[in-house]
């Protein structure tokens, strides 16, 4: 995230904050301590300015050995800062033309960490990083980071006053059938419903009066949706099918219909099997059968069930899942517990929603070892499909899944065009600052992502380039000038497509 020889090449983002810091330590220090700890780490560098074009100039520090100390001292004094997440290596100072600069690595906190908070205040102290600032956090953010510091995910807490018979029996029985068809003989074939239901999880025994109830994955999982929202206020499911521009949904499904159940078994094979219809079966005989399940088949699955086991159904907003004729995006309420890196790497398996993973987990869906992201990435590759891209928004928390079914441009190929462009810009304007290796890469990685006729937004590329929105923005606007792009629509809302050859 610093690196000394890069310096004049950074930008402030998501992961890196420039401060003046002349004699003291700023107040906004704490801030961005606060808001990098709470995401994904990040960088603060004390002694720096930024200039009106996002560039950075040293300012220096007057004392550093002093500030040094002043740091160290606040950051262990519990009262200015709920917890301490650093060690002395990761404070550092440079010199940079005669100026002083301090450089403090700033790591994620784990899930029971969070939140981090200042001032001994957890409701006004708890910050985030959005693009290039921090913002306080809601209290619906904070209820949500101590919901997750606990072993027991909130799918395991019992229901106490709802008896059994409030779960839909029909659901029930589906989820048993195929239980049955998929692990023939299991030992739990022989238990009546309501012994069944413990052993999977969704119900429990009740120390008050000794008998069994639904927990709150078993409410989920099987319940029907006016019971559901009584526990979940706001929990919503939604598919949305737009496979014709002209008609705002070709097909919609909602879990407060009132046509059907609305828990999440039955969501989930309703929306499986409308997103797998266009998927091309290849013809392959296994045994004397024709095997109609491909990888994409199983990486959609693992897509879906993903997206269900960690949502927050505290969370507002709802399981959003939308499938267009070139791509489909799966939408969940909360950040992820894991990171985006961790989730992408895989390894790392710390669901949102254990009992839920475990009812998934037993008719065959959904990994426990953490490894179905990375496999869907893998699939995707094999496919030769653009990368998918994993997007986390906050304020409110939510964690999104695009995958592209459109075959990715070559990067090599993209650069080699956009190099070939940026050389002969640099040779025009010699007066301006010359275009950097790294921009140019940010540049061929826009371009990569993109398909011929298709309008973008410049939130699309955020996570593509892991930069700042300001910043994606200034180098979409670079590409129109560079004639790679073309642009249409106010400012806000603005588009960029690849520009066209004539």
């Amino acid at each position: 995230m610093f690196d000394l020889s890069k310096f004049d090449e950074y930008r402030e983002d998501n992961r890196r904050e420039v401060k003046r810091a002349a004699e003291n330590l700023p107040v906004s220090l704490w801030d961005s301590y606060s808001a990098f700890a709470n995401c994904y780490g990040g960088v603060i560098i004390l002694g720096v300015k930024e200039r009106p074009d996002g560039s950075w100039y040293t300012t220096g520090l007057k004392n550093s050995a002093k500030q040094q100390k002043q740091f160290w001292d606040t950051i262990n004094n519990k009262t200015k800062v709920s917890i301490n997440l650093l060690t002395e290596n990761d404070v550092e100072t440079y010199e940079i033309d005669g100026d002083v600069i301090m450089v403090i690595r700033v790591p994620m906190a784990k899930r029971e960490q969070k939140p981090v908070y200042i001032n001994n205040d957890l409701m006004g102290g708890t910050f985030r990083r959005d693009g290039e600032g921090d913002y306080h956090c809601t209290p619906a953010q904070i209820k949500a980071m101590l919901r997750d510091q606990t072993e027991d995910t909130m799918d395991m807490a019992l229901l106490e006053d709802v008896p059994l018979e409030e779960l839909n029996q029909e659901t029930i029985q589906g989820y048993r059938n195929r239980h049955r068809t998929l692990r023939e003989g299991h030992p739990f074939e022989r238990l009546n419903d309501a012994e069944y239901l413990r052993s999977i999880g969704a119900a429990a025994l009740s120390r008050t009066d000794g008998k069994l109830h639904p927990t709150a994955g078993g409410m989920l999982m099987f319940g029907d949706e006016y019971n559901i929202v009584r526990h979940f206020p706001e929990y919503f499911l939604d598919y949305r099918e737009v496979l014709d521009p002209t008609i705002r949904w070709t097909d919609r499904l909602q879990s407060s219909s009132g046509e059907w159940s609305g828990n999440v078994c039955d969501f989930y094979f309703r929306v499986y099997n409308k997103i797998i219809k266009d998927i091309k079966v290849p013809f392959h005989m296994e045994g004397g059968d024709r095997i109609d399940d491909t990888p994409v088949h199983k990486a959609l699955r693992e897509a879906l069930a993903n997206c269900l086991i960690n949502a927050d159904f505290y969370g507002t907003c709802g399981v959003v899942i939308r499938k267009e004729p070139d791509k489909l995006i799966l939408e969940n309420p909360g950040y992820i517990r894991t990171g985006k890196k961790q989730m992408r790497m895989g390894g790392m398996s710390d669901p949102r929603n254990k009992a839920l993973m475990k009812m998934f987990n037993l008719i065959n869906i959904g990994e426990r070892a953490g490894s179905g992201v990375p496999n869907i990435f893998q699939v995707w590759e094999t496919e030769g499909w653009m990368e998918p891209v994993i997007t986390e928004r906050f304020n409110p928390d939510r964690t999104i899944l695009g995958l592209r079914f459109a075959k990715k441009v070559p990067e090599k190929s993209a650069e080699k065009k956009c190099g070939k462009k940026v050389r002969k810009k640099n040779a025009e304007i010699n007066t301006k600052k010359k275009v950097t290796k790294k921009t140019q890469g940010q540049y061929s990685r826009i371009l990569s992502a993109m398909q011929p006729d298709i309008w973008y937004k410049a939130a699309d590329f955020a996570e593509v380039v892991d930069v700042g929105g300001r910043r994606v923005e200034v180098l979409l606007s670079e590409l129109v000038e560079l004639d790679m792009l073309e642009s249409s629509g106010a400012t806000k809302g603005k588009k960029y497509r690849i520009k066209s050859a004539n």
